[in-house]
């Protein structure tokens, strides 16, 4: 089983977060100051350290050096409160894995925890490497896809279908919040290189110093303050696909070396002189007008071209509202395991609610909302009263679409979905598809449904 250290003296965070990683099957020890930890680390090995940077006696790069001089394959995230990027870019150097700022989600450092233990250090030459195991964890619910049944999410789900078994490197466009990474894992987990590692990297949140070495790994002693090797993330990906989420945030001078990677697929790490061939697979995502970005000179339009071999765009939650209990009823199942209560379902005032909100932060907002929701909940249906006031109160923009569902072509099919999904039960359904009991029957009258 794969060993955690966390080191926080935060205590209420540091028991939620040693809680939270324990539920997805991790040993996890946690202490609360840095001498409890370099004694722990003295006396024991970790596979991953999660350290706080500031610590009332010592600080988390001491720790960090102290790990690193100890065992160059433990991996090391660095939290804080102090988003200063003079200290990430430090702890990167020293060989911190990643570096994430507090507060955060605890959900959210499910996939740095997972690409930190697919890393594997740089072996001396000659020496054959080998790459360690990916963990295999609760993570797979919060990785999952929901398909959806509306028009959008039928398409959307033939696109990640005929293009998956490919090799072709595919962008992915939305708005934040739609879901382009699920997109991207999903495309992945339907490839033939689904056994091989998922890389995902945040553009958007490596320090421009650091970028080549993030990408492309470097040598011991490359640069001031590299005490070991690094694997870049193209390495990591061997044989499998690196997701570069916000790719419109590199730099012009990374676009370059990106493109020569891409199209020769050779790296060359920082510090080195032999190039190292990779085979992978690139998929990338955007909320922004990348064909917009080249028309104005801020995006090589080469590598626009390489990385656009296939595009799709994910429609917003407004474009799909046929599935927004769907994907709450989803939610509210994983916010129901990881806060340990039993909510079954949403009052009918909620689920009108739900369906007048315009729900611009997308699936994130509603996702969120929903552990709130459920978090707040005292009872076994979600009640209005606990709903944000921003959609506790949203008027309909549209009266005439309440029943939006029933002007889709795929009527009949969309209500033998949501049947299968609810095992029958015919009022779970109707909340599925946002309709009455009284609706929907007359429905499967008209359509000859019988259960």
């Amino acid at each position: 089983m794969t060993k955690i250290l966390i080191v926080e003296d935060d205590v209420p965070f540091g028991t939620m977060l040693k809680t939270f990683l324990i539920k997805r099957d991790y040993e996890v020890e946690l202490v609360f100051s840095g001498l409890e930890a370099l004694k722990k680390i003295k006396d024991n090995s970790f596979h991953l350290i999660l350290s706080d940077v500031r610590l009332p006696d010592t600080s988390g790069l001491e720790i960090l050096k102290e790990v690193k001089g100890k065992n160059a394959d433990t991996q090391v995230i660095i939290m804080t409160s102090y988003a200063e990027i003079s200290m990430a870019v430090e702890a990167m150097k020293i060989g911190a894995f990643d570096y994430v700022s507090k507060p955060f989600r605890p959900e959210s450092i499910l996939q740095t925890i997972e690409n930190a233990l697919t890393h594997t250090q740089v072996k001396p030459a000659g020496e054959k490497k080998q790459a360690k195991p990916i963990q295999k964890s609760a993570v797979t619910q919060e990785t999952s896809f929901v398909k959806g049944v509306s028009e959008a999410a039928l398409k959307l789900s033939d696109y990640i279908g005929l293009v998956a078994p490919t090799n072709m490197s595919v962008l992915i466009m939305g708005e934040s919040g739609t879901g382009k990474e699920q997109v991207a894992k999903s495309i992945h987990k339907k490839s033939k290189r689904v056994g091989a590692p998922f890389i995902a990297v945040d553009c958007g949140a490596i320090p421009r110093e650091l970028a080549s070495s993030e990408f492309f790994g470097h040598l011991k002693g490359s640069f001031t303050g590299a005490i070991s090797d690094k694997t870049g993330h193209f390495e990591a990906a061997n044989g499998g696909t690196l997701f570069l989420d916000e790719i419109g945030n590199l730099s012009y001078e990374l676009q370059v070396q990106l493109l020569r990677a891409l199209q020769e697929r050779k790296i060359k790490p920082v510090g080195s002189n032999n190039e190292l061939h990779v085979d992978i697979r690139v998929i990338t995502a955007t909320n922004e007008d990348l064909a917009q970005a080249v028309k104005d000179g801020e995006f090589r339009e080469d590598l626009y071209h390489r990385l656009n071999e296939f595009s799709i765009k994910v429609p917003s939650l407004n474009e799909r509202k046929e599935d927004l209990m769907l994907f709450a009823e989803y939610f509210l199942d994983e916010a129901n395991a990881e806060l340990e209560k039993n909510v079954i379902g949403f009052t009918e005032s909620a689920i009108e609610a739900f369906k007048n909100y315009n729900w611009p932060g997308n699936l994130r907002e509603l996702k969120n909302m929903v552990k709130r929701a459920a978090l707040l909940t005292q009872d076994e249906m979600i009640p209005l009263k606990v709903l944000p006031h921003e959609i506790a109160t949203a008027n309909h923009s549209n009266p005439e679409t309440e029943y939006g569902l029933f002007k889709n072509k795929n009527e009949e099919q969309l209500i033998l979905d949501a049947l299968e999904k609810a095992g029958g039960n015919k009022s779970k359904a109707a909340r599925l598809l946002s309709i009455d009991r009284k609706t929907l029957y007359n429905k499967l009258k008209q359509y000859d449904i019988k259960l």
